[in-house]
Order: C-alpha cells, then structure tokens, then sequence
C-alpha cells in the first residue's frame, strides 16, 4: 500500500513539472500579450496614416505659400506671411519624417 502511494505521489509530481514547463514554455516564448500586440497594431497604423496625410498637406501648404507669395503684388506683409507658410510646412513635414525615422531606429534596436 505505502509503494502505490509513493508511485503515485511520483506520477503526481512527475505530471506538474511536464504541464509547468509546457505552460511557462509557452508563455515565455511564445508570443505578446494580445493587448500589447493590438496597441503595437494601432501605433503602427497611426503613423502610416499620419506619413500619408502628412506628404500631400505639406505639398498643398507649400503651394498656397506660393500663390501667396506670387498674388502678394508686391505687399511686403503678405510676402512675409507666406514665406512662414512654406518654411512652416517644410520644418512640419521634416519634423514628421524625423519622428518616423527615430521610431524606426528605435524598433530596430528593441527588435
């Protein structure tokens, strides 16, 4: 009778230590939380939404500076106001492109 419980007790422990590395083993190594890889999704999809909205309302800034400058009829306050339109759009849009190049530096050194 004492063996059986002994040979028992050793299946027992035997049966936790395979389904305690089978579950931390998966756990470990196998994937992100589901949260975090939504988020990681959602990040990732608002920064391509901002670089594509990003190119065209920079090029439509840049044009209306010009008009500006051009139909300013030699107004020297209008000219100014639009000098500042383009060089606000161009530091905008460089701004824009730095950040997504320091994400990207950033991704690449964490993954």
């Amino acid at each position: 009778m004492k063996k059986t419980n002994k040979r028992n007790l050793f299946i027992f422990i035997c049966i936790i230590f395979i389904l305690y590395f089978i579950f931390f083993s998966s756990i470990s190594y196998g994937a992100t939380p589901k949260l975090v890889k939504t988020l990681t999704d959602a990040f990732e999809d608002i920064e391509d939404w901002i670089l594509k909205l990003a190119t065209p309302a920079a090029a439509v800034a840049v044009g209306v500076g010009l008009f500006m400058k051009k139909f300013s009829f030699g107004d020297d306050e209008k000219m100014r106001t639009a000098k500042k339109v383009i060089r606000g759009s161009l530091f905008a849009y460089g701004f824009v492109l730095a950040i997504d190049l320091i994400l990207s530096a950033i991704e690449s050194l964490i993954g």
